[in-house]
């Protein structure tokens, strides 16, 4: 296999064992691989071109886009480099905690052309630290 090659690229981006979601300038979704599928509970075909709002709750939505916004001006994302616990929804309707990554998506010229987020279920997790902090506080 040519590990360079788009093809091979592609079945990298589909097999990772994570949520790869990748979202243009509009917030509508470009990429979304098998580990978003497990995660979220959606195909690609139900949410390829959709607004990302089919996982923010809706509460959650106006400060998501504040800073969706904010960072394709600036060009950076405050989170850069870090893992950040957020809210999301399954498409069960289940509340989800995920651990996410996020990067700015530039074309050739260093212009921003969209996002990616990289994330894992961090839900368990979560909730047992919250619970402890509950009983110990």
């Amino acid at each position: 296999m040519d590990f360079a090659s788009p093809a091979a690229f592609a079945a990298m981006f589909d097999q990772v064992p994570v949520s790869l979601i990748v979202a243009d300038r509009e917030g509508r979704i470009v990429a979304w691989n098998r580990g978003s599928e497990s995660l979220f509970g959606f195909a690609a075909a139900e949410v390829m071109g959709k607004s990302l709002d089919v996982i923010i709750p809706e509460h959650l939505r106006e400060s998501h886009w504040q800073g969706y916004d904010r960072s394709l001006a600036s060009g950076e994302t405050k989170y850069a480099g870090h893992v950040m616990t957020t809210r999301a929804v399954h498409k069960d309707g289940r509340k989800l905690y995920v651990d996410f990554s996020f990067s700015m998506l530039r074309d050739e010229h260093g212009g921003v052309v969209g996002a990616m987020a990289a994330g894992r279920d961090g839900t368990e997790r979560f909730l047992a630290e919250r619970a402890r902090r509950m009983k110990e506080g």
